[in-house]
């Protein structure tokens, strides 16, 4: 069995500020040492996006400076309030297309980590995803490439429509696109993605999606409000994703809840 622990939607502010009375550098911090104590036997990490909250330079410095106390290697994603400019300026040697995108394959035995960029600069929304033709062919040919081994796609932009209307108003928008291409690969196991900042199971083309929470504050459930900018502190997250001979099983661990001590019943 293999572990991957999966971040996503840090949101990182400048120094002195929070979101909604959060620091959400200080908790992906917690989250990062709590995963890493837990889970030491991790092989990988993978940050699905949204890695800072305003796209600034001295964001991004400051999420460099964390990951320099990770002892994973670390796979960086991009999501709708990011910018490739300011991200590649903190992080040069990200592996990247030669159009400029940020999207890259990891090898591990059995299986194979395609992680996406979603991220639509140019979108008259401003935060909403699209995956470009180049981007979609780049996808095609990690399919190809991935021999007998399970693949697991991990995005920003879910490619499924989650109930939150605001969500889902800036969501992927041509994720029949995705959809069709990952069935008609035959290869896929499980898709991973963020965005929405709430735990969500659903399937797109049959393939099981997994939407992980956040570290820092969350979207509460609110489905029939078109306002993508609600939050909620409730606990923070990370997932855990298993991969074994069978398939994924997908965690998530919600890392600021107070330790409980455990309970044999009988």
């Amino acid at each position: 069995m293999q572990k991957i622990i999966v971040f996503t939607d840090i949101h990182i502010v400048p120094e002195g500020e929070t979101i909604i009375g959060l620091d959400p550098l200080a908790r992906f911090m917690q989250g990062m040492a709590h995963a890493i104590d837990n889970h030491p036997d991790a092989v990988r990490m993978v940050l699905c996006g949204d890695l800072t909250h305003n796209a600034a330079p001295h964001e991004y410095a400051r999420l460099r400076a964390a990951l320099d106390t990770c002892p994973l290697p670390v796979s960086l994603m991009l999501g709708n309030h990011d910018r490739r400019a300011p991200f590649l300026g903190a992080f040069p040697d990200a592996a990247r297309m030669e159009s400029g995108h940020i999207q890259h394959v990891t090898d591990l035995p059995g299986y194979r980590l395609i992680c996406l960029d979603t991220l639509n600069e140019a979108s008259a929304d401003t935060h909403s995803g699209r995956l470009c033709e180049a981007r979609l062919d780049w996808l095609d040919a990690a399919l190809a490439g991935a021999g007998d081994r399970r693949v697991i796609v991990f995005t920003h932009h879910p490619p499924i429509a989650t109930g939150f209307k605001g969500m889902d108003w800036i969501g992927l928008k041509n994720r029949a696109d995705l959809t069709a291409r990952l069935t008609a690969a035959g290869n896929v196991a499980q898709i991973v993605s963020g965005h929405i900042h709430r735990t969500i199971q659903g399937s797109a083309g049959g393939i099981p999606v997994a939407i992980l929470k956040r570290p820092c504050h969350q979207m509460p459930m609110a489905l029939g409000y078109r306002d993508p900018s609600l939050s909620i502190a409730e606990p923070g997250a990370y997932g855990l994703l298993l991969l074994t001979d069978e398939g994924v099983i997908v965690h998530s661990e919600d890392f600021t809840l107070p330790p409980a001590e455990a309970q044999l019943y009988t």
